[in-house]
């Protein structure tokens, strides 16, 4: 969500909660394959056999690894040149991470 929509956030809300200011979410990687990260700024958690990978060429996808295996960290992400790489050949991995909510929408009411 857009910080610069007026919103309400309200003292000691608990993530996903009504007035919370962060929101969790996940993303799916399948068995030894990438997945782009959407365009935002993230919390994201340690994940095993999941790295983070950043596009360093703007000719073309030249990725190399932001984050290794199973270390968590901020990224941000312009939704084309960051992305999870699973390594894991067998098994799709899920990725939690915190975003910023902004918590709920504010509205005025006139009387």
């Amino acid at each position: 969500m857009s910080l610069a929509i007026t919103k309400l956030i309200l003292a000691g809300a608990n993530a996903n909660a009504d007035g919370a200011y962060f929101q969790t979410g996940t993303f799916s990687v399948a068995a030894n394959a990438t997945t782009v990260v959407t365009a935002g700024t993230y919390l994201i958690t340690p994940t095993a056999n999941v790295s983070v990978q950043v596009n360093t060429n703007s000719n073309g996808n030249a990725f190399t690894t932001l984050m290794a295996a199973n270390v968590g960290g901020v990224v941000i992400s312009d939704g084309v040149n960051v992305r999870l790489s699973n390594g894991d050949a067998n098994n799709a991995k899920t990725v939690t991470y915190v975003t910023v909510n902004g918590g709920e929408a504010a509205t005025q009411q006139y009387v």
